[in-house]
């Protein structure tokens, strides 16, 4: 991994009113960024970059893939705090008493007692008088300066504009960043992180382009909640008309305001075949909070007489809008941009490509055979070619991206798919069962649902106990066939028939197109497959690649979340199996490359589990940049030893209730370093040094199950060094079992015990599992709490994950 540097321009530590002190913040955990804007730029040139987030204090690097780039942290906005406000009130009580009292001005002093007395009205007019020549003796001698005036000005302004309630807390902090990307810097999709010394972000699509860039100026206030009841009423308002011109070819970057309408005119020449393509749900999939789960734009285009002369509301299924259009006369053009239902918010970002650049809108086949040449078809929009030769020497079993090239412009990504099984295509006419395609298992297909209406027929000989699988890849190889596969014997009695099969691996996709038939054949005999499109639809882009053969089991793996955390030498996260074909083995995990201290606790994952929690243990070092780790996956299927690399991800929700995991490009892990202590009963400590002294002590019994009584509780012994007296530690479970909690946790004379009950109604006897168990330092005393008043707290490890077993009474 290749990360470009970041300095802090603004000194942000001591900008940020302390932000710097790791105990006065939140948990790095919580640090997430909902939007990067503009979500690209050209390379060779500089602009500024605004990423919108929560818990951004004390922000000090930027994280990009890939090389060539550089950036400068240069401000960040955010909500005034409780805390904050009560300071700054303070603050503008002490400047206005001591600028009262300098210049003697005793209207001020009446007002600044009046402003006193209005807080607190229990004061009679002597208390008030004694209270003035207290003042006085106490700022007797000072001075007042311009700066002091600057100083008042500032904090009024502050109170007055600060923003209490924010409309949309996940992204409400606002950081503006420097950013250069150098001339030679490799053309593609990058992802971007932010960082502080305790936390390092999820990430976002960043892309990097050849083309001209022209960009809306970035909306940098935060919108706030008028309404504690009703939560949407909020102030952002788009008042601002938006109607930019540009020069094409170009990247056209905006953001959407609510009820928001972008206009963007450009001048074109009679001919010219112009691609207009959005992006907008590719750079954010998937939004929590909204209906859709992303920002559905419409894309229109108008002549130089307002007319519409094109629109789209997506391309297929993909919600992301294309035109195409040939230019019939020289003039002015217009695109327009908007949500489909005029939603809008911060993270409503876009990018259209408009030029005449090389699209493909299909490919054929969708796939060939490894250690082969393959032959594909191209269809689209200002190609160089209507076709290419793809070698598949030396590629193992997967997806592979394909691109073309007219001369320095690169086209879209279209994936293709690589398989080790024989191959063969289609042949028409098949679509009645007396022409059925004969074929020999096991056997990929290669076709096409040539027509609305069309069915393709397959025929196939089959013994009694015979198991079969019929699997359809085609909406995950961006198809836009939406398949239905049935499978009946000779006298057409239906055996299985499937429409929809949910394939967790396509983070993506909304809607599981693909169809998968897993069956057992009841008798000797000839069997017939049939697969149309659901919908009725067909052409030539209606590819797709059916497989028929005996069970493959195997298996993908997901890592969760892709930017990881260590503290106190251990960072916790979560695996995820997607079992194939009926695989339900154990998996074991490794490190592939690791550097030096770098191990898996819990590294199995049993038969037939889906998921667990485990920690990657890291040795206590200050490392300034993230590492890139890569994890990989081992299992013995039918003899043969299998090893997959476990793809990072991150589980993003839709719409307030679905979950998806979406891969990255990489594993991130980052070491917390913590801050300093502010008094000197620290002894000049780092909250690193303090807490790894705590963390890299503390041990648990992992090898003999915890054995949890119904109704009573079960004690966990945790060994551990000595917590200095303004420091206290805590334990929380980690995604625990329905019904198993921490009741308690106790100091003992080698460190503490946990406590650990369940509940009757939730729990059976003779349940098994392990609990991933947390723990947390926070601040007890002394004066760094965090600014609600209330002392914040640090992660200190998550421990190898501990058995357990549910006991009767």
């Amino acid at each position: 991994m290749k990360f470009f540097r970041c300095r802090n321009i603004l000194g942000l530590s001591a900008l940020l009113m302390g932000a710097s002190n790791a105990w006065a913040q939140q948990p790095s955990a919580s640090m997430h960024i909902g939007y990067v804007y503009p979500a690209g730029g050209q390379r060779g040139t500089t602009f500024e970059v605004v990423v919108g987030g929560q818990f951004l204090a004390g922000l000090t690097n930027v994280y990009v893939t890939g090389g060539g780039v550089q950036a400068a942290i240069t401000d960040l906005i955010r909500p005034i705090s409780g805390g904050e406000l009560n300071a700054l009130r303070i603050k503008v009580d002490q400047l206005l008493a001591r600028r009262a009292v300098v210049k003697n001005d005793f209207k001020a002093l009446e007002q600044f007692r009046s402003f006193k007395n209005a807080k607190d009205l229990k004061k009679d007019s002597a208390e008030g008088d004694k209270e003035m020549e207290e003042l006085k003796k106490k700022y007797a001698g000072a001075t007042w300066t311009a700066e002091d005036e600057k100083m008042l000005a500032d904090a009024r302004r502050k109170i007055a504009s600060g923003v209490r309630r924010p409309a949309n807390p996940a992204i409400s902090e606002i950081a503006t960043i420097r950013l250069t990307i150098a001339a030679d810097a490799e053309v593609g999709q990058r992802e971007l992180r932010v960082a502080t010394m305790n936390g390092l972000s999820n990430p976002l699509v960043f892309q990097i382009g050849q083309l001209p860039e022209f960009s809306i100026e970035a909306h940098k206030a935060i919108a706030e909640q008028k309404s504690a009841i009703a939560k949407t009423a909020f102030l952002l308002k788009n008042t601002a008309k938006v109607d930019t011109t540009f020069t094409i070819p170009a990247v056209v970057n905006g953001q959407i305001l609510p009820g928001g309408v972008n206009h963007h005119h450009f001048a074109a020449k009679k001919g010219q075949r112009l691609v207009i393509a959005v992006s907008a749900r590719a750079l954010i999939p998937y939004l929590a909070d909204a209906v859709p789960g992303w920002f559905q734009a419409t894309l229109a285009l108008y002549d130089s007489n307002g007319n519409e002369v094109a629109y789209s509301d997506d391309f297929r299924f993909n919600p992301d809008p294309v035109l195409y259009y040939e230019i019939p006369a020289d003039g002015e053009y217009a695109i327009e941009i908007k949500d489909s239902i005029y939603r809008g918010r911060e993270d409503f970002v876009y990018r259209i490509t408009v030029g005449e650049v090389p699209f493909i809108t299909s490919i054929f086949p969708l796939g060939g055979p490894a250690n082969a040449d393959t032959t594909v078809q191209l269809k689209g929009w200002n190609l160089p070619t209507d076709k290419i030769v793809l070698d598949d020497k030396n590629k193992t079993p997967g997806i592979y991206p394909i691109v073309v090239r007219k001369g320095d412009w690169v086209s879209n990504i279209m994936p293709f798919a690589v398989d080790t099984l024989p191959e063969c295509y289609d042949k028409e006419p098949n679509n009645l069962i007396n022409r059925a395609q004969r074929i020999t298992l096991p056997i990929i297909i290669n076709g096409r649902i040539d027509s609305p209406n069309d069915v393709d027929a397959f025929r196939f000989e089959g013994k009694a106990g015979q198991e079969i699988v019929a699997e359809v890849m085609a909406r995950r190889l961006n198809s836009p066939l939406d398949s239905i596969l049935a499978l009946t014997d000779a006298n057409g009695k239906q055996i299985a028939c499937n429409d929809d099969y949910a394939d967790r691996g396509a983070g993506l996709e909304t809607h599981h197109a693909d169809s998968y038939i897993r069956t057992t054949l009841p008798a000797d005999g000839t069997y017939y497959l049939f697969l149309r499109d659901t919908q009725s639809q067909g052409g030539p882009e209606y590819a797709y690649r059916l497989r028929v053969s005996a069970p493959r089991p195997d298996f993908d793996l997901r890592i969760v979340p892709s930017s990881l955390v260590a503290r106190g030498g251990g960072a916790p996260a979560s695996v995820y199996i997607l079992r194939r074909d009926g695989f339900e083995g154990p998996v074991s995990l490794s490190l592939k490359d690791a550097p030096p201290g770098y191990r898996l606790s819990n590294n199995t994952i049993p038969a037939s589990t889906n998921f667990i929690r485990f920690t990657i243990s890291v040795p206590f070092e200050s490392k300034k940049e993230p590492r890139e780790l890569h994890i990989e996956g081992r299992a013995a299927i039918d003899g043969n030893e299998v090893v997959h690399p476990a793809a990072p991800a991150d589980d993003m929700m839709q719409a307030f209730e679905y979950r998806h995991l979406v891969t990255s490009q990489e594993l991130e892990l980052a070491i917390a370093s913590g801050g300093r202590f502010s008094y000197k009963t620290d002894g000049g400590k780092t909250a690193f040094q303090i807490v790894s002294t705590i963390a890299s002590s503390m041990k648990v019994d992992n090898t003999v199950p915890v054995k949890i009584p119904i109704g009573g509780i079960a004690k966990i012994p945790v060994t551990m060094a000595s917590v200095p007296s303004f420091a206290k530690v805590s334990f929380e479970l980690n995604d625990p079992p329905p019904g198993i909690i921490i009741k308690n946790f106790l100091p003992t004379k080698t460190g503490m015990v946990i406590s650990v009950g369940c509940d009757a109604k939730k729990v059976k006897p003779g349940q098994t599992g392990k609990l991933a168990v947390a723990s947390y330092i926070k601040r007890v005393s002394g004066p760094e709490k965090n600014t609600a008043g209330q002392p914040a707290r640090l992660p200190l490890t998550t421990f190898p994950a501990i058995p357990f077993e549910i006991v009767p009474e």
